[in-house]
């Protein structure tokens, strides 16, 4: 039996790692295929503090994943005023603590500053993150006691909300763009107070159509389940250009033809969402209404598509 291909939405708890849910999908697929070689990835690594959405990819739709990270994902986080750790979150070693009295800021304080992290701003990473420093890890240096230095990134915040104020916490909505670092927000938030902040709980909602409340619980997951929820291919490029194709337009892409295409055969994206950035390049031919054949780019020829990625038969 060949890998299923398509998408699982997964609910990642607490204590995983990112690398722990996708080695469970492996098992699983590896019992029901009876396979050892079989294909899944993450799109999008969350903290073994952090729980939530975490959608893996398997078979053929592992060549999805950076189709799908190019989503807004969104968030609500925890931070704990008053101390700052050297991961940016309370699984760290404490740097600096301060006495700070509970009247000493109030959510107005906060929710002044949230405008300065709004947008596309310059990010620092943590030091504790996945990001490459000559090419290696800066996590692995920095566990090495290497002083990491980590240079600004652009990224994109798209919303950033104060959701409540308990002293000596407080939780902000993030929904944001690639690469951002929800540890960095409160991280910088406290530094702007002047007391400091680490993050203290985080939870991912959702990766564009892929839903905190649509997730299962990993311990749902087995041999016998797994089909049953895997989301179909297609439902992971839903934010590009579309066009429907036949039978025999299919082949011809699967074996690394052009075909002709006229503009009005394009339909517009079915997912629309605020910081998703499509390329009018990029089209999906989707055969029979749901199986997923190639994201295909402008052939040589004016008027006609070449595939750039192109699934076999079946997904």
């Amino acid at each position: 039996m060949i890998t299923p291909t398509g998408m699982l939405n997964i609910n990642k708890s607490r204590g995983l790692t990112s690398r722990d849910v996708v080695d469970r999908v492996v098992r699983a697929l590896r019992r029901l295929t009876g396979n050892r070689k079989v294909k899944a990835g993450h799109c999008g690594t969350l903290d073994p503090l952090a729980t939530g959405v975490l959608v893996v990819c398997t078979g053929q739709a592992t060549r999805l994943v950076t189709l799908i990270q190019e989503f807004p994902k969104t968030y609500r986080g925890r931070f704990l005023l008053g101390r700052v750790t050297n991961t940016d979150d309370v699984t760290g070693q404490t740097i600096r603590e301060s006495d700070i009295a509970p009247d000493t800021f109030t959510r107005d304080d906060i929710e002044a500053l949230l405008p300065e992290f709004t947008g596309r701003i310059a990010q620092i990473p943590p030091q504790f993150s996945a990001v490459h420093v000559n090419g290696k890890r800066a996590y692995k240096l920095a566990r090495r006691g290497a002083d990491v230095k980590l240079e600004p990134r652009p990224v994109e915040i798209h919303r950033l909300a104060i959701e409540s104020f308990d002293y000596p916490e407080f939780e902000l909505l993030i929904e944001c763009g690639s690469g951002t670092y929800v540890r960095s927000i409160g991280r910088d938030i406290g530094e702007r107070l002047g007391c400091g902040a680490t993050m203290s709980s985080l939870i991912r909602t959702s990766i564009g159509p892929f839903p905190v409340e649509n997730a299962i619980a990993l311990g749902d997951l087995t041999e016998h389940t797994l089909t049953d929820y895997i989301t179909p291919a297609v439902s992971g490029v839903r934010h590009l250009p579309s066009m429907r194709i036949d039978a025999q337009q299919a082949a011809l892409i699967r074996n690394g033809r052009e075909i002709p295409f006229r503009p009005q055969d394009v339909r517009p994206p079915e997912v629309v969402q605020a910081g998703v950035t499509t390329s009018e390049s990029r089209t999906v031919l989707i055969l029979n209404d749901e199986e997923l054949v190639s994201i295909s780019e402008p052939g040589r020829a004016p008027g006609t598509l070449k595939p750039a990625i192109v699934f076999k038969d079946g997904t």
